[in-house]
């Protein structure tokens, strides 16, 4: 069996090993990863050689920890990761370039469009129907997406969202509310068969689906790294929030992950708080007196276009997984739209909780 993991703003950790009778045999580590002494990988391999393969990720990395010889210096890897590359040759999880990516990149469309087409897209993908996709969304209007089992009435601010004409949608995700205005914010998702995240944590696979991005952005010359939980952080502030939905396959189909991001370009942080309450909330309770202070557009900090920013960030992920051009299938687009009419624009789905 074999597994690989790239530790987040690290290195790749590669595991080689089979099971016999029920325990972890031949075990080889590898990687681009830096270990000093030498011996500290023939530590980590005996540390894992006869261990029940039903053990955890966190009873892994404890063994092997306590196995490393004294003064060990681990760089670009960690205990953990070499836990969760273990985990994943158990579970026979595949990797970004396993798969024939497909972009999606449309013009603009409706908030309630994008919702539906983030469910019908993924659950195509469970299906075995369409490649994994990254689809980068063009907003046609302004909104506010609240997560699945966010309130309503306590995260928008209705008469301030009437006001600006902004329109209020749900996702299918958890997380918190987005504030989105056309040209002023960078949204993706990525659509993917549920072995790719195969023996990660849940915590692992936002890290895991987000670290591309996090290349792309040192690439443009922004210093971002992963905040737990599913949080894109700068050294001037938070700069993209992420959210899941694991979609449930047919019989005999493992599913699909749907892991979409909002990332701010250059929002107007005066108008976010009359439309989101919950903004006034966190900034009072971090003494914080300006959104402002916690939302840092990429367009102060890369001096580019968004539509320039966007054109790096997909080179950098056809660079390194490949990607090619596609499209939203006529039969999609009806699923979608009619998805979009009957639950994600309807005040049954949207006030689901009030």
């Amino acid at each position: 069996m074999h597994g690989e993991y790239k530790v987040p703003g690290g290195k790749l950790i590669v595991v080689d090993v089979e099971v016999e009778d029920g325990v972890l045999r031949h075990v080889r580590v590898a990687g681009d990863f830096f270990l000093e002494p030498d011996e500290a990988l023939e530590a980590v391999n005996a540390a894992l050689e006869g261990v029940p393969a039903d053990t955890d990720a966190a009873a892994l990395a404890a063994r092997i920890e306590a196995a490393l010889p004294a003064g060990t210096v681990l760089y670009g890897l960690t205990c953990e990761g070499v836990a969760v590359a273990v985990r994943r040759a158990l579970a026979h999880a595949t990797d970004w370039t396993d798969y024939d990516w497909q972009l999606v990149h449309d013009g603009p469309q409706s908030p309630a469009l994008h919702m539906a087409l983030d469910e019908v897209l993924t659950a195509q993908v469970a299906a075995g129907l369409r490649p994994p996709t990254l689809r980068v969304w063009e907003w046609a209007a302004p909104a506010v997406i609240i997560g699945s089992f966010q309130s309503l009435r306590n995260e928008v601010d209705a008469e301030g969202a009437a006001r600006h004409g902004v329109e209020v949608v749900r996702r299918i995700s958890g997380g918190g509310a987005m504030f989105v205005e056309p040209g002023n914010t960078i949204t993706y998702s990525l659509s993917v068969p549920e072995s790719l995240v195969q023996g990660l944590s849940f915590q692992d696979s936002y890290a895991y689906l987000d670290d591309w991005v996090l290349g792309a952005l040192g690439e443009l010359g922004v210093r971002a790294w992963y905040q737990p939980l599913n949080d894109i952080a700068t050294d001037q502030g938070k700069i993209a929030g992420a959210a899941q939905k694991r979609i449930v396959g047919p019989a005999g189909r493992p599913g699909a992950v749907l892991h979409h991001v909002t990332m701010s370009y250059d929002i107007d942080a005066d108008k976010m708080v009359e439309v989101l309450r919950i903004g006034r909330e966190k900034l009072s309770d971090k003494g914080t007196r300006s959104a402002k202070k916690r939302v840092d557009p990429l367009r102060r900090q890369t001096g580019l276009s968004r539509e320039a920013v966007i054109e790096r960030m997909i080179d950098s992920f056809r660079g390194r997984y490949g990607l090619a051009d596609g499209e939203v299938t006529d039969g999609e687009l009806a699923r979608a739209q009619e998805l979009a009419r009957t639950k994600f624009a309807s005040p049954q789905w949207t006030a689901r909780v009030p």
